[in-house]
C-alpha cells in the first residue's frame, strides 16, 4: 500500500478553501498528516497547487527539505504548468503530476507528453470530463464496442500514456462493477 496526500490549501470554513503553500503551512500540514495517519513518512506528498502569494521555489524547497529529513518519500505536483515542473525538478525529483485531463479536457495534453518523456507519472483528475459533446462521442464509441461510456473514457486515458494512473474519484460502488 502506498500512502499519498496533498498540502497547500487551508479550509477556513465549510465548503471554503484558500491557497496556502507557504513553507510554514506545508510543514504544519505534513506534520498533521503524519500524526493523523500515525506514520513516520508519507510515500507521496503532493503540492496541491502553486500559490501566487508564495514563491513556487520556496514551496518546493520546503518539500525537498522534508524529503531529506525522511518525512516524505516522493514529491509530487498538482495543477501545474510545464514550467512549474521544470523549475521544481531543478530542486527535487518529481514522481508525479496531477492535472485536470480527460477525453473532453485536453488542456494538459503537452504536459502528459512531457511527463512521459521524463518518466513522471501523470494522474488525471476529473478523468471522465464534463463536456456534452465528448460524452456523445464516447457514447457512440461505447455502443460500437458494446462497452459502457465509463469503460471507454478510462480506456482512452490509459492508452494515452503508459505512465497514466487513474483515480476516477467519487464513483458509486455499482459503477465500478460495470467498468
Amino acid at each position: 500500500m502506498l500512502i499519498a496526500t496533498k498540502g497547500g490549501w487551508e479550509r477556513p470554513g465549510p465548503g471554503q478553501w484558500t491557497h496556502n503553500a507557504s513553507p510554514k503551512h506545508l510543514t504544519e500540514a505534513l506534520e498533521g498528516s503524519l500524526r493523523r495517519l500515525r506514520l513516520g513518512r508519507i510515500d507521496v506528498y503532493q503540492l496541491h497547487a502553486p500559490d501566487n502569494a508564495v514563491s513556487f521555489e520556496a514551496s518546493v524547497e520546503v518539500l525537498a527539505n522534508l524529503r531529506n529529513q525522511g518525512k516524505i518519500r516522493h514529491v509530487a505536483l498538482s495543477n501545474v504548468t510545464r514550467e512549474h515542473i521544470v523549475r521544481a525538478r531543478k530542486i527535487v525529483p518529481i514522481v508525479s503530476v496531477q492535472n485536470r485531463f480527460s477525453f473532453a479536457d485536453r488542456e494538459s495534453d503537452f504536459i502528459v507528453d512531457y511527463c512521459e518523456q521524463n518518466n513522471i507519472a501523470f494522474l488525471p483528475w476529473a478523468p471522465l470530463g464534463q463536456a456534452k459533446e465528448a460524452h456523445d462521442a464516447i457514447k457512440k464509441v461505447a455502443n460500437d464496442l458494446d462497452a459502457t461510456p465509463l469503460q471507454v473514457a478510462l480506456a482512452w486515458l490509459l492508452k494515452r500514456s503508459k505512465l497514466s494512473c487513474l483515480f476516477p474519484g467519487r464513483l458509486r460502488s455499482n459503477t465500478w462493477r460495470r467498468i
